[in-house]
């Protein structure tokens, strides 16, 4: 029999609790704040980070992550009271993680945001490539008004995290599959999310209306939870060839799985509206180049590269947690070729609740140190 959650948990990481049932950690609490800016697959949850620098890392440091993708580190570095740098090679994750952690003037931020709300409309351009065969033509005249109002604010990267957001939920696309669709859809289908008959998306505003108001709910919240004199940098760039600047109390970050999701096709929607510079032939474990021999050698290569280079910047001591789902046994190696000294591996158990991908499975917390 299988063992129920609640024993499960109580024999992990009994030292340090790493792994929460649902209705310990319900998706209201994952998601806290600017952390639901825009969907993400992929991250790790605030939770496991603020246990992990509560546990490691010295109070007040500054953290590092390499792979920063949407920005789970930094934001919970802010709200913990540390500073922090991510770096990523994807230009629409630094967007995304330089909104969720810039400290905004509440008062004007909620001024344009309104007037932009209040200014919604529908274009009169004709939509080309991707806008045309992915949206509505409603749904593109609605998305290509708001793209021209966006540079008229100071706030502007904000509403193009909106605009991006608004479009992944607008495409012509069934409800269960928003994460992974194909093709089109144009005509009506069964939906297994609604177990009815549904209809394509034919309109965006209420989605730009939505997420207008629901982004400025979310940086106020978060503008109480973080720390004061705390900041936290964006680097657009890629990790293997950057000397970064001063000295890290820790690397945190949960590097990207070979072949599994590709990054650049998952926000394609906002590359094309945003017009975003697109640099998927530097992602590491890129979907594009599958699991093959060769593929898997040059992701451990790859990773050790970056942890290798970036923990050069480590104060002497200074932790390298590194969350991973270690299904191929690839980090033992990729570790050793870093010059890291493993010195412990956490299990936690994952529950995945929603979406196509849902399961569960376990995952590892390495902790390591550089070798003297």
């Amino acid at each position: 029999m299988a063992p129920t959650q609640a024993a499960l948990y109580g024999e992990l990481s009994a030292e340090l609790n790493l792994s929460w049932s649902e209705a310990e950690l319900p998706e209201r609490e994952r998601t806290k704040h600017v952390h639901r800016l825009h969907p993400y697959l992929g991250k790790f949850v605030p939770q496991l980070v603020e246990a992990l620098l509560e546990r490691y890392v010295k109070p007040g440091g500054r953290v590092l992550d390499p792979f920063a993708g949407s920005g789970t580190t930094l934001v919970q570095c802010l709200e913990s009271d540390y500073d922090a740098v991510g770096v990523d090679v994807a230009a629409f994750n630094c967007l995304l993680m330089s909104v969720k952690t810039t400290r905004y003037d509440l008062f004007r931020l909620e001024h344009e945001m309104r007037e932009a709300l209040a200014r919604l409309g529908q274009s009169r351009a004709r939509p080309r490539g991707y806008v045309r065969d992915w949206f509505a033509p409603r749904a593109a005249a609605e998305l290509l008004h708001f793209r021209s109002l966006v540079d008229d604010y100071e706030h502007a990267d904000v509403l193009r995290v909106v605009l991006a957001r608004a479009a992944r939920s607008a495409r012509l696309t069934t409800h269960f599959d928003l994460d992974f669709p194909r093709v089109p859809q144009r005509d009506a289908y069964w939906c297994h999310k609604h177990r009815r008959e549904c209809a394509p998306v034919q309109e965006a505003e209420k989605f730009l209306s939505r997420y207008l108001l629901d982004t400025l709910a979310r940086i106020k919240a978060f503008h109480k939870e973080r720390a004061r004199g705390r900041a936290a940098l964006v680097v657009h760039g890629d990790s293997t060839e950057l000397a970064l600047d001063g000295e890290f109390d820790a690397i945190v970050t949960s590097p990207p799985y070979p072949g599994l999701i590709d990054y650049p096709d998952q926000h394609r929607y906002a590359y094309e509206l945003l017009e975003l510079d697109d640099r998927r032939e530097r992602e590491l474990g890129a979907a594009a180049r599958g699991t093959s021999r060769r593929a898997v050698d040059e992701y451990v290569s790859g990773i050790a590269a970056v942890l290798r280079r970036q923990a050069e910047s480590l104060a002497p001591g200074a932790p390298v947690l590194v969350v991973v789902n270690d299904r191929r046994d690839l980090y033992p190696a990729i570790l050793e070729c870093s010059g890291l000294q493993l010195v412990d591996r956490l299990e936690r158990h994952v529950n995945r609740r929603t979406g196509r991908r849902s399961g569960e499975y376990f995952e590892s917390v390495l902790v390591a140190v550089r070798e003297t």
